[in-house]
């Protein structure tokens, strides 16, 4: 009798435990920090292999050749675009204290802490933790932006390679100089009755990099949700803190009500005593 309750009563604890540990997570800010390091991770990397699939397309099939030195050509745009990835990978990782803010706003940290000690500095927190989560959702809506550039490119090339054989006697030409990849002066195009236009549209590296840029356009769209995410979360938390801020004001005021009453109750059973005595 005794060993089921001490069966019952650790399978209680247990269980109090388990709902203690899953009421304590953050899930709003857990699910969006998930899909922020998975958009970033998605984008750094399938953006980081297309652009180094682009310049292999433009040497190979276009023959254009990177200046001497640092002047400003398209390979030199490509090397700063794979900076900017190599910033964003680190930066965005660091981001996780959105996470943490989370966590300081669940009931279970509140009750192990105490709410004042949360409400203190946690607004001002909060407040710039959603300013902060706005200005990246604008950074990041941009860049969604400026990655769908070259997946709308590289579908238009990649169209014309599947529909080539369809239309007999279509004399069409990629021209770099309409994208902006070249200047005026340089004549640096692919026609699709040329052995060169043939050997791209067959080779794997055009769809490779083309479904590369896609993948990419994909994960900075999975970051652009998760900073929606993070702000709803982030508004919400602020409001239970600005709520909690007045409850707290409101209990210290009343307490404070009812200890003078009691001084004052106090002090009037004296007066009383000593007039009778």
């Amino acid at each position: 009798m005794e060993e089921n309750m001490d069966e019952s009563q650790s399978q209680k604890g247990c269980k109090e435990c388990c709902e203690r540990c899953v009421g304590s997570l953050p899930w709003a800010s857990l699910i969006a920090t998930i899909l922020l390091y998975m958009g970033v991770a998605l984008f750094c990397g399938c953006g980081h292999e297309a652009l180094s699939g682009t310049v292999t397309i433009l040497q190979n099939y276009f023959e254009v050749i990177r200046a001497p030195g640092d002047t400003l050509d398209v390979f030199f745009i490509i090397d700063i675009l794979k900076y900017i990835i190599y910033g964003l990978a680190a930066g965005f990782f660091v981001f996780g204290v959105l996470l943490v803010e989370g966590f300081f706003t669940t009931g279970a940290i509140r009750d192990l802490y105490g709410e004042f000690k949360i409400t203190a500095c946690g607004r001002c927190l909060t407040a710039f933790l959603m300013f902060l989560a706005y200005l990246f959702f604008l950074v990041w809506l941009g860049v969604t932006a400026f990655t769908s550039l070259p997946v709308f490119m590289y579908f238009n090339v990649w169209s014309m390679c599947k529909n080539t054989s369809l239309v007999e006697g279509a004399n069409l030409c990629l021209d770099l100089r309409q994208f902006g990849a070249v200047t005026i002066s340089e004549e640096r195009k692919v026609c699709t009755g040329s052995e060169k236009f043939f050997k791209m549209c067959e080779s794997n590296e055009l769809d490779l990099t083309f479904h590369l840029f896609v993948c990419a356009l994909a994960g900075a769209g999975a970051a652009v949700i998760a900073m929606v995410h993070f702000l709803m979360a982030l508004a919400a938390n602020w409001g239970y803190l600005k709520d909690t801020s007045r409850m707290q004001k409101y209990e210290d005021i009343k307490s404070k009500e009812e200890q003078e009453l009691h001084d004052i109750h106090s002090t009037r059973s004296k007066e009383r005593l000593n007039a009778y005595t």
